[in-house]
């Protein structure tokens, strides 16, 4: 069984005096069906699972919006006599019957006993064709990504996890822990987090075997891709997709995309491959202040993949050459890497994903910063760099024209905090810049909070 942190999430919910009908939300095949039936287990409740998908009469009943009607409905479909408030009565599949998404709002004000949780994916495709709204204030959102490497560790090696809790800009770790955290670390860009992905290399160790997976997930998304693409634009949004991964790390232009292509076409089709979210989008930010995406360009754009194992197939990326390559120099100068932290940076809080970055262009100078992130109101420029070393220009610029104290680079190297000081350019000359340096391994970007707190 995998362990995962959207447990703890579920069991909040769950013990809350005012909760709601719950939407478990992610892209395809994350594992969210899984996890509801594990943690009901888990907690000692019965679960009354209805797939939606197989029961697409079920639309015109929750469209009536009587919760007695629907009810009996689905105990004669669940084979029940009675759904209770010791049930979890769980609509896997919605997006099938998008009524009930609309009915859950009267769940909530007429049986506020039982616990409710929906499921789908490509959820956005489902509400954009129906003129009614969500029920706004009567539902809550869990957003589920793959695991993350965190939950990896626990499922490959769980040995290894107090290490992971030992991680401090304060303290080195013992080599050897640091060089197992690393190899997992490897393996990691391999599998990937999908949860099937992760299963079969957790039992069979076959690289192989993994790698099938991976195929066979990418050919779902594809078919799913067809449900919602016009015959004429298919052809292109497969183009898109098998592109994206080759783009790590790099502002995206839509003719290195789609060379020939009408840049709106394009752009449309990145748009649904983010409603689905087998893409995260890193936007521009200027980051005057905190919410950072408050102050983005949406014109300006990096993009992540779902998964790096996901992303690394479509590359052909196979085991020996991640195993082989020196210090993960392995597409564009580190895109794999920064495609790592960001995946996880972008799930760290509980709702959609989202990301930004930092970037200045001028025409004697350019600036980027991999990503940008906030904690406990404190904005933190964060660089990734593949390898042992690297430059920090762009950070200093950063730090020079924002004014914040404190930055997080992450790379293969044990933690460490410095102070660094640093003349940086300006329109007079040079100014000196100081700063707090608190640098990562790339392995613990998931104790980034528990870090920076």
């Amino acid at each position: 069984m995998l362990i995962r942190q959207a447990t703890n999430r579920l069991k909040k919910w769950i013990q809350s005096p005012r909760r709601k009908p719950l939407v478990l939300r992610g892209a395809r095949q994350v594992g969210k069906s899984t996890l509801v039936r594990e943690f009901a287990k888990e907690i000692g409740k019965k679960l009354i699972t209805v797939n939606c998908e197989k029961q697409r009469q079920l639309d015109a009943i929750f469209k009536l919006l009587d919760i007695s009607r629907i009810l009996s409905e689905l105990e004669a479909i669940a084979g029940e006599c009675a759904i209770g408030d010791d049930c979890i009565l769980f609509l896997d599949e919605v997006q099938a019957t998008p009524h009930a998404l609309q009915a859950l709002r009267y769940f909530y004000e007429e049986r506020p006993e039982l616990p409710v949780i929906a499921a789908g994916s490509l959820l956005e495709f489902t509400l954009s064709d129906h003129q009614f709204s969500m029920p706004v204030g009567r539902i809550q959102y869990l957003h589920l990504a793959p695991l993350n490497f965190r939950e990896f560790v626990h499922a490959v090696d769980a040995s290894k996890i107090e290490y992971l809790d030992q991680v401090s800009p304060d303290r080195e770790l013992p080599d050897a822990a640091h060089a197992a955290l690393c190899s997992l670390q490897r393996e990691f860009l391999f599998t990937g987090g999908m949860p099937e992905a992760v299963s079969v290399y957790h039992e069979t160790r076959s690289l192989e075997d993994v790698s099938a997976v991976h195929g066979e997930i990418i050919e779902t998304y594809i078919d799913d891709f067809a449900k919602y693409a016009t015959s004429n634009s298919l052809a292109l949004l497969q183009r898109v997709f098998s592109s994206i991964p080759r783009m790590f790390g790099r502002k995206i232009k839509y003719v290195n995309l789609a060379h020939g292509e009408k840049a709106a076409r394009v752009r449309s089709i990145i748009d649904l491959l983010i409603k689905s979210q087998v893409l995260i989008p890193v936007w521009h930010s200027h980051c005057s202040g905190i919410p950072l995406g408050a102050d983005i360009n949406d014109k300006i754009f990096k993009l992540i993949f779902l998964d790096v194992g996901l992303a690394n197939h479509i590359l052909g990326m196979g085991w020996s050459h991640i195993a082989n390559t020196e210090d993960f120099r392995l597409v564009n100068e580190g895109g794999v890497a920064e495609q790592f932290i960001g995946q996880h940076l972008a799930w760290m809080g509980s709702g959609k994903p989202e990301l930004t970055y930092w970037q200045r262009e001028t025409s004697s100078s350019n600036a980027e910063v991999d990503f940008t992130c906030s904690f406990e109101q404190t904005i933190y420029p964060v660089e990734v760099k593949a390898g042992k070393s690297g430059t920090l220009k762009s950070l200093h610029q950063f730090i020079l024209e924002k004014g914040v104290d404190r930055a997080v680079r992450f790379d293969l190297n044990q933690a460490s905090r410095q102070i660094i000081t640093q003349p940086t350019r300006v329109k007079e000359g040079s100014e000196n810049i100081s700063c707090e340096l608190i640098s990562l391994p790339l392995y613990a970007v998931g104790e980034l909070p528990r870090i920076l707190n």
